[in-house]
């Protein structure tokens, strides 16, 4: 990937995490940790690899994505925000009454949304039969999932596994946003599902290891999940929860907290410099 694009991906990333922290702090809630640490991810995905038109967001050829882990809700609005499917000044209305960018995604009030998500190990499932219904009916579109790595420990997560594998989902491919915080604390702690990429790789799935936050390897990594046939492949990514807010980063305690008034200006303060860095 050329120094160009890298730098393009890393100011819209940018701007989807200041989307982020201006929606959890108007809304004085949400789950800023996880959603930061996708931010990279989300940002490639919508706007340079997914085939998705913000004029027409119900295309039946389009590529889908449901975000399984639905309480990162913050980072799917953001970057629908930026890729133009609703105004980003909508992000302050963030879980406020009659706002339509609830709490968790709904697919029957945002354009942009594929699955209504928020109950752990749900989304994968729902993920398993959009890919399956492409494959029977022929359709072109791929479908990605986004999972949190204490999701996994959710029993249904290794039933879809275990089903994406019998029906040759190649058009499926999920990933596992592996900050290795959950709200309890280090996944390690509460109920560890490493080694991560050894179990998926049991189930029959083509595994690929990557930093969440290198935008080359992202691409190598996708391309790659291209070139697989008759078995779905897992993205697991290295990530850090609370990326790009120093104060946030690999901190437990930022999984779902708002930040206050000083807090907020320290961390678009922090977004703006990035950007200003960056050339934007």
């Amino acid at each position: 990937m050329d120094e160009k694009l890298v730098r393009e991906l890393e100011i819209a990333a940018t701007k989807v995490r200041i989307g982020i922290i201006e929606g959890v702090h108007a809304a004085k809630a949400g789950h800023p940790g996880g959603s930061l640490s996708a931010a990279d991810l989300m940002t490639y995905l919508y706007t340079h690899r997914m085939n998705v038109d913000p004029k027409n967001p119900r295309d039946p050829k389009r590529d889908r994505l449901v975000l399984s882990k639905g309480h990162a809700a913050p980072v799917l609005y953001s970057v629908l925000a930026l890729r133009g499917f609703f105004p980003m000044e909508e992000m302050k209305t963030l879980r406020k009454i009659d706002s339509r960018l609830q709490g968790h995604p709904d697919l029957n009030k945002i354009p942009g949304v594929d699955m209504t998500t928020g109950s752990l190990g749900q989304g994968i499932s729902a993920a398993c039969g959009m890919a399956l219904s492409g494959k029977i009916s022929c359709e072109p579109y791929k479908v990605y999932a986004v999972l949190g790595d204490g999701e996994i420990e959710e029993g249904e997560v290794w039933e879809a596994a275990m089903f994406a594998a019998h029906y040759q989902l190649d058009n499926l491919v999920a990933v596992v946003d592996n900050n290795n915080l959950q709200i309890d604390g280090k996944i390690s702690d509460v109920m560890s599902p490493y080694p991560i990429d050894e179990k998926f790789k049991a189930f029959g799935w083509h595994v690929i290891n990557i930093n969440a936050h290198d935008f080359s390897e992202m691409e190598k990594a996708f391309n790659e999940a291209e070139t697989v046939m008759q078995k779905p492949t897992v993205i697991i990514m290295r990530s850090t929860k609370g990326k790009g807010v120093s104060f946030m980063e690999d901190q437990v305690g930022w999984h779902g907290k708002a930040p206050n008034d000083e807090q907020y200006k320290i961390a678009i303060d922090e977004l703006n410099a990035h950007l200003k860095e960056l050339g934007a």
